[in-house]
């Protein structure tokens, strides 16, 4: 997930761009503040990767804010004025969102966003990466290190699960229930009694089955509603008029 903050001294702006994070499955809504000189201290008690940050602002602008801040989180402008964008890029600013802003432009700027900082993190040493997300399985007389984010579905198989990640295939003793009670129900959606799925590797979907890379995996009639209600909530694009 994608931690973002938002500093705008509007109310409506910030609450519009709140209200467009918590849609997107990706980005982690942490806070929201009015003044550019509240950043700092936020940023010392909490990890922001995104930052939403408005120009216009009374006492210090976005901009000034930007050239006297030291890594700066990655950062998105916000701002009903045009004639900022290019000093805005002088800066290295991930992208510039004119008011008022529209969703899709959001979730283009925000698909931008992961996509950096999953180069980023990819670029990352392998011992700070270490400090991610991650468990350990007992695999083979083994102690094996899984990193959650490489996880694509967890199966069941009697009293064992199939973990499949991007790269390889591990069996443990385990119960598919303590795995969903230790998996964040934010990033994993059960669909079958038999299997858990990440949502963020869900490449579509029917109301029997999902697809992940080449994985079918069945959605059982119990959990098909709930399923499709999660995947789909706010993220369908739709409106053809069916009468033309």
């Amino acid at each position: 997930m994608i931690k973002c903050l938002v500093v705008d001294d509007e109310p409506l702006a910030r609450e519009c761009i709140e209200n467009y994070i918590q849609q997107v499955d990706f980005l982690d809504f942490i806070g929201s503040c009015k003044s550019a000189l509240e950043v700092s201290s936020i940023l010392e008690k909490t990890k922001i990767d995104l930052l939403f940050l408005d120009i216009q602002m009374p006492i210090i602008n976005g901009l000034e804010f930007l050239k006297v801040m030291e890594n700066p989180p990655l950062t998105i402008l916000t701002t009903a004025f045009p004639n900022y964008a290019v000093e805005g890029f002088d800066l290295n600013v991930l992208d510039y969102l004119l008011k008022p802003i529209e969703f899709n432009r959001f979730f283009a700027a925000a698909m931008k966003a992961k996509k950096a900082l999953h180069v980023e993190y990819n670029s990352i040493p392998s011992v700070i990466k270490e400090e991610a997300d991650c468990f350990f399985i007992k695999c083979d007389g083994r102690y094996v290190k899984i990193f959650t984010q490489d996880i694509l579905f967890v199966e069941a198989m009697q009293n064992y699960v199939i973990i499949q990640t991007q790269e390889k295939r591990y069996i443990t003793h385990l119960y598919l229930k303590n795995v969903a009670e230790k998996l964040n129900n934010e990033d994993f959606l059960r669909v079958h009694k038999s299997f858990i799925v990440a949502k963020s590797k869900i490449e579509s979907a029917s109301t029997i089955e999902i697809q992940i890379q080449s994985y079918k995996i069945p959605i059982s009639r119990s959990y098909k509603k709930d399923t499709l209600l999660k995947l789909l909530n706010g993220k369908l694009w739709s409106g053809i008029d069916k009468g033309k």
